[in-house]
């Protein structure tokens, strides 16, 4: 069964610590990021997040978001994605993510989704 509470590591060194789900399947927590992601601006940063019911799918899918303790600008990002078991009884998460940064203008909108 595929639970996202505890401690998960990227690729890239990032980590995302996880709180126990609650009775609705939300979760909080924090995220690390890893050397990959450059510049000592960037803290440790709450995220908030949710996770299908393992009794309806035990390989669930999820959603977070992390809003960045930035010194000097603000970000969100967004992840989405599902948690695997393999027949080792291994859990790996898969997801894609989107970052937003606070744009100046309508005009500049354009550039604030990478």
């Amino acid at each position: 069964q595929c639970l996202l509470s505890g401690s998960w590591q990227s690729d890239t060194s990032c980590r995302m610590v996880v709180s126990t789900l609650d009775k609705d399947n939300r979760f909080s927590g924090f995220y690390l990021p890893g050397p990959a992601a450059g510049g000592s601006e960037l803290l440790t940063s709450p995220l908030q997040g949710s996770q299908q019911d393992t009794g309806l799918a035990p390989q669930p899918t999820f959603s977070f978001t992390v809003n960045w303790q930035l010194r000097e600008t603000a970000r969100t990002t967004v992840f989405l994605g599902q948690c695997y078991v393999d027949s080792n009884g291994e859990e790996t998460l898969h997801a894609l993510w989107l970052l937003r940064v606070a744009a100046d203008s309508p005009a500049e909108d354009w550039k604030a989704t990478r």
